[in-house]
């Protein structure tokens, strides 16, 4: 017998084309500053970067060892005369002679007169007579100056985000302080007469509200200010308070909750009346009830109230529109494909976003769903690293099928 989804109907807008018409609302900002290297970790370049130096700077050894000429390996039998000793920041300034070699260490400058090291393991000292083990070829060994970069090659792009690996490049070509875009500034609260501070005690039909601490951790994550405002009791006239307040102060207003369609959810009538709003219904599970649009300057999301579908649809939808804003380029996520390791249950209709756990065995990756998939069940989230991807009209999936799995990227981490 057909299962029915009464949130399964064609009126329902597919995520992909709900994201586009979401990025097509935004721009990225214009303001820029420049901050120093030690501040700059997370932060987006508002500019292209080129090196002004040869990296490496200058040709080194890449072992502990000795240089010399590879020529000479042969003309003098693989046994050459000690000259001197290369080191890190001392390097070897007399004049190589025929037949002579030079102790070098890893990173020091290589003789002008040389063209090639052996590793230490390789060679047998016996006084200053030193016999070398004939390497592979001639340049074994060497970095070259400028194999990595050239002077004015580009280093980093404009919309780039500074990682510890891009930091460590920029002090390598010696950048002390880059031009970034601002960080955003995203207020958020909650909405609803049922929830209560955590610490507090719960009176029947009351409940804790987590999803500002889950909002919180993503923003805190995808590198942005946030202003949290708390939880907004069911009331129009403190719901529109608390909107005129976070458009005053920030380029986002993110809410938790009050998008959907019971008596008491008031957000789509508040942001009718102080802005403008573009109501969606999402052809999504989690997170079908999901609303943007714009109060004063600022930008809205109305995330839905239940957590795993408020998590969700900020990765799906709010976190490329963060992306935008401050200049990131976008880019499809990373899927793969993995084994399933249980059957699941799907009724056609809305793509579904299932938490699993992507794992590894002998016959390559596999995933398995972290339990019940209620858009309640917080722990779920908790629980997975991954999401399985189900497509819109996609029924029931057998064990050992193929599946698409995402797994998750270091915002929800």
């Amino acid at each position: 017998m057909q299962r029915h989804d009464p949130c399964s109907t064609p009126e329902l807008m597919h995520p992909d084309a709900a994201i586009i018409q979401l990025l097509d609302q935004v721009h990225t900002t214009t303001d820029t500053e420049v901050v120093s290297l030690t501040e700059a970790l997370d932060r987006v370049l508002a500019e292209n970067l080129a090196s002004q130096i040869d990296l490496p700077p200058f040709s080194n050894s890449a072992m502990d060892g000795y240089a010399f000429r590879f020529d000479d390996l042969a003309a003098f039998d693989g046994v050459l005369t000690l000259a001197g000793n290369a080191f890190a920041g001392h390097p070897f300034r007399g004049d190589l002679k025929a037949g002579e070699c030079v102790r070098i260490m890893t990173g020091a400058p290589l003789p002008a007169a040389c063209d090639t090291v052996q590793m230490q393991e390789e060679t047998e000292a016996n006084g200053s007579k030193i016999t070398i083990k004939p390497p592979k070829a001639k340049g074994a060994n060497v970095r070259l100056r400028g194999e990595e970069l050239k002077a004015g090659d580009k280093v980093l792009t404009l919309g780039s985000r500074i990682r510890a690996a891009e930091l460590g490049v920029l002090a390598t070509v010696g950048v002390s302080q880059v031009r970034v875009y601002r960080k955003l500034k995203v207020a958020f609260f909650s909405t609803g007469d049922e929830l209560r501070p955590v610490g507090s005690e719960l009176a029947p039909g009351q409940i804790y509200d987590s999803n500002r601490y889950s909002i919180r951790g993503l923003l805190q994550k995808a590198g942005m200010e946030w202003l949290d405002l708390g939880v907004i009791s069911d009331d129009p006239e403190a719901i529109r308070r608390a909107f005129l307040e976070a458009a005053s102060r920030a380029d986002v207003v993110l809410t938790s909750g009050g998008v959907s369609v019971g008596e008491a959810d008031f957000t789509k009538q508040i942001l009718s009346e102080e802005g403008q709003i573009t109501f969606w219904k999402l052809a999504i599970k989690p997170g079908k009830p999901f609303a943007c649009g714009r109060i004063g300057k600022a930008l809205f999301c109305g995330l839905p109230g239940n957590p795993v579908s408020s998590m969700v649809t900020f990765q799906k939808l709010v976190w490329p529109m963060l992306r935008k804003m401050q200049g990131m380029a976008q880019k499809p996520p990373l899927l793969l494909e993995a084994r399933l390791e249980s059957p699941i249950r799907k009724q056609p209709g809305r793509v579904e976003y299932q938490r699993g756990i992507l794992s590894r065995d002998e016959l390559g990756l596999k995933v398995r769903i972290t339990g019940g998939q209620g858009s309640g069940m917080l722990t779920s989230m908790s629980l997975a690293n991954c999401f399985v991807h189900l497509e819109q009209f996609q029924g029931d999936t057998a064990e050992g099928a193929m599946v698409l799995v995402e797994p998750f990227d270091s915002v929800l981490d």
